[in-house]
């Protein structure tokens, strides 16, 4: 007996009822994984939703202190914990989004519990505190009289309590403190370190407030690294900041701040005086367009044309360029310089006095 024959058209209908099953499964999985991302992505937009929502419950006010410098997570985390958002990290990621962050101000403002993010984050960024912030800048290359000064005329802090904070006030959980010499001859304990930098406070902050705040953006700004390169120099942290001083006061121009180091270890590494101008107007207490000879004579400890090495210590407060000069200075065989005179503020480098004298003739036609 022959087997049946199937005919090609049953064939292909067979093959067609095969290939739609085929195609309708596909379809179905397709619209199934679909449906569950819409869940899924609904589920996490209502849950995103749900969370920035104002806390629920007693309207009571709660204040809430917003520390200078506080990051977002920390402002959030100080919300959460006062009961007055939901979550913490959900706020970062709403501030975050808003682009709000940076004008966000310190403070410690009066909030209610029920009050929405963004009413909070408008108080935050108008400055609408109970206890308003207050905002100073140091410049580079101030001492820490001329700190002070500036503290005690702009209502912040006293001046005398500032420079008794900063000679004898408890620093202990700044190592680099610890580190600093004792020596009768020093000025000022902490010159040097009081970081230049525009800072915010609260209020009613206090002079040890303050320093602290200056020291601890000193200890930011300094690298790790940094202290195994001077290291290597064979200076300790307090001679580095203290050779710094000098090149801030020294030096305008950025860009020479690492060669005018150079000189200075040049100077130093052969056994010459630093015979820097900056050392002696610091003794004189005020700025001198030029000094005399009988200036270069004052007798004092911080005179480096009379007393060989480093002064005491620190003549001011150095910046970022100045320290990082100090750590990486340019390597080179000047030992003298003298300004240019021609408005730029920068100077003429030389290696031997004769070519010296002819830049300082230079620089009086200029």
């Amino acid at each position: 007996m022959k087997p049946m024959s199937v005919r090609p058209d049953r064939q292909a209908d067979r093959s067609g009822v095969m290939r739609r099953r085929r195609g309708g499964g596909v379809f179905r999985l397709i619209a199934a994984l679909f449906l569950l991302m819409v869940v899924v992505v609904g589920g996490g937009v209502l849950y995103v939703y749900q969370q920035l929502q104002p806390v629920e419950g007693e309207q009571t006010a709660r204040n809430v202190t917003i520390p200078t410098g506080a990051s977002i997570k920390e402002i959030g985390r100080l919300l959460e914990e006062a009961g007055l958002i939901r979550n913490a990290n959900m706020f970062s990621y709403y501030v975050k989004y808003k682009g709000v962050a940076p004008g966000l101000k310190a403070g410690e403002y009066q909030f209610t519990a029920g009050q929405t993010i963004d009413a909070m984050l408008q108080d935050m960024t108008e400055g609408k505190a109970i206890v308003s912030a207050k905002r100073f800048t140091i410049p580079e290359g101030w001492n820490i009289e001329q700190i002070a000064d500036h503290l005690d005329k702009e209502g912040i802090v006293d001046k005398a309590a500032f420079l008794k904070e900063a000679d004898e006030g408890d620093f202990s959980e700044f190592p680099f403190v610890a580190q600093i010499p004792e020596s009768k001859e020093r000025k000022h304990r902490l010159e040097g370190y009081l970081f230049p930098e525009t800072y915010e406070v609260l209020k009613d902050a206090t002079a040890h407030d303050i320093v602290a705040k200056m020291l601890a953006q000193f200890q930011k700004e300094w690298k790790p690294e940094w202290t195994e390169q001077i290291k290597a120099r064979k200076l300790t942290i307090d001679e580095a900041v203290n050779l710094a001083s000098i090149v801030e006061r020294e030096v305008t121009v950025d860009k020479e701040r690492p060669i005018v180091a150079g000189v200075f270890y040049n100077r130093m590494r052969d056994k010459w005086p630093l015979q820097a101008d900056a050392t002696v107007q610091f003794v004189l207490g005020k700025q001198r367009d030029r000094l005399t000879f009988e200036d270069l004579k004052v007798d004092s400890p911080y005179n480096t044309y009379k007393n060989p090495g480093l002064p005491p210590g620190p003549i001011a407060n150095p910046g970022r360029a100045s320290l990082e000069a100090v750590v990486m200075p340019a390597k080179h065989d000047y030992f003298f310089y003298v300004t240019k005179k021609d408005g730029t503020s920068e100077h003429y480098f030389s290696r031997t006095l004769e070519e010296h004298n002819a830049n300082n003739a230079k620089s009086r036609g200029n």
